[in-house]
């Protein structure tokens, strides 16, 4: 069985990213994408997350009983995790949750370059939630909505990557996080831009899942 993403949100376009990059991100794992098609168009704060969670949860206990390797939640704001792990037989993870982690392993201080400031709040509580406040700057506001993301690829990324670099003159960090499953396609430009390291959370997720299923 594969290692499911499943994107609490209804964009189909932004599952087949998230895919695309795990597969390219780690390669000797089997990765499916399955899509919320009750979710809302995009999450973009505490109330979207909330009408997101039913149906993704749904499809979490599906992907469980159907004997998924791994389930990786494709929402930064980590939609439900709580409620995820506990419904699933196998590793739950989210692309939130593998980028802090990941970053405190390095021991590198970070900040988030997110969409909207409506997601602000619930990131700055799930880095605190799990014990890493200590190692977070800023999590910072592009003011993009998520579906521009695809929608305006060459100005959103634009926006993206002068926030970066804003992130990376003002805040004091070895590390900027990009603070969503969309921003997959301006990785690159983003790294071309600025010195500190960039953490894609679908790689980085993906990653981490090829060491949740090693052996020993």
């Amino acid at each position: 069985m594969a290692v499911i993403i499943i994107n609490p949100n209804s964009t189909v376009s932004m599952t087949q990213a998230m895919v695309e990059q795990a597969r390219r991100s780690a390669p000797d794992l089997d990765f499916e994408g399955w899509t919320s098609h009750d979710g809302p168009p995009a999450i973009q704060g505490q109330e979207d997350g909330d009408i997101a969670a039913p149906p993704f949860l749904d499809l979490v206990k599906k992907a469980s009983e159907s004997g998924a390797d791994g389930i990786i939640i494709g929402c930064f704001d980590d939609t439900a995790l709580d409620r995820a792990a506990m419904r699933a037989d196998c590793p739950v993870i989210g692309i939130g949750q593998a980028s802090y982690h990941y970053a405190a392993l390095r021991n590198w201080r970070f900040s988030v370059v997110t969409t909207l400031s409506v997601s602000v709040p619930i990131i700055q509580s799930n880095i605190k939630r799990q014990g890493l406040g200590h190692l977070v700057s800023h999590v910072r506001a592009s003011e993009i909505p998520v579906l521009e993301l695809e929608t305006e690829p060459d100005s959103a990324g634009k926006t993206i990557v002068e926030e970066a670099m804003r992130a990376e003159a003002s805040d004091d960090v070895s590390a900027v996080i990009l603070g969503c499953a969309g921003m997959v396609g301006v990785v690159d430009r983003v790294r071309h831009a600025i010195k500190a390291e960039v953490i894609d959370p679908v790689a980085c997720a993906a990653r981490c899942m090829r060491w949740l299923n090693a052996e020993g």
